[in-house]
C-alpha cells in the first residue's frame, strides 16, 4: 500500500517480496556503517522486515517503509516515521536508508521532506527529531536540509548520537518542507 510519493519516490509498506533487496542494502558495510541496529543477519532483515510491513506495531500510521525509485520500479532503501522514547519524551524520528548508488542526488532530502511533511500535515504531528551518528555527516546534512537543528548530543546503549529537531510551524522547518 502506497503511503507518500514525491517527484522521484514512491513509499509503500514492505512486502515479503521486498526481503532480497532489503538484505542487500544491509549487507552494504558504507550503508550499515552508521546504523547500529542494523540487521546483521539475512533471519534479522527478514524479522525487521515482517514488523514493519503494516505499520510499527505499536503504531500503525508509522514505520519503515519500501523506498520505490520511480524511474526504474526498485527498491533502493527503506525510509519512515520511528517512535521513541528519549528522556521519559515520546519522540517520532524521521528515518532514511537509501542504496549507496543513489548517494548524492538530493534523494535524502526529498525522502526526508516529504515524510516530514506527511508527519506534520497527514498524522499531525507537533515535532519531530533526527537521531544521528556524530560522524554521519551527509544525514546532518539533510536534517538541517529539512530545517532541523541541533538540539544536543547523546548516548544510549548503542553508543554517542546527535539529536536534531524541528516543531510544526517552526519557520526553518516550515520554509524546508513545504518547498
Amino acid at each position: 500500500m502506497k503511503i507518500l510519493e514525491t517527484d522521484r519516490l514512491i513509499l509503500r509498506h514492505q512486502t515479503p517480496a521486498d526481503l532480497e533487496s532489503l538484505w542487500a542494502l544491509y549487507c552494504d558495510p558504507d550503508v550499515r556503517k552508521y546504523i547500529p541496529d542494523a540487521p546483521r543477519t539475512r533471519d534479522e532483515a527478514r524479522k525487521e522486515l515482517e514488523w514493519h510491513m503494516n505499520g510499527h506495531p505499536r503504531r500503525p500510521e508509522l514505520g519503515l517503509w519500501a523506498t520505490i525509485h520511480k524511474e526504474t520500479g526498485r527498491f533502493i532503501g527503506r525510509c519512515g516515521l520511528l517512535p521513541w522514547t528519549i528522556d521519559q519524551r515520546e519522540e517520532v524520528e524521521v528515518a532514511y536508508l537509501l542504496a549507496q548508488a543513489y548517494w548524492g542526488q538530493g534523494l535524502g532530502t526529498e525522502t526526508a521532506q516529504a515524510i516530514a511533511r506527511y508527519g506534520f500535515e497527514e498524522l499531525h504531528l507537533s515535532r519531530l527529531i533526527c537521531m544521528i551518528e556524530p560522524e554521519n555527516h551527509a544525514s546532518v546534512k539533510v536534517a538541517r536540509n529539512i530545517g532541523m537543528v541541533l538540539e544536543k548530543e547523546m548516548e544510549d546503549e548503542l553508543g554517542p548520537y546527535l539529536l536534531f529537531s524541528t516543531a510544526k510551524g517552526d519557520r526553518n522547518a516550515s520554509q524546508t518542507i513545504s518547498s
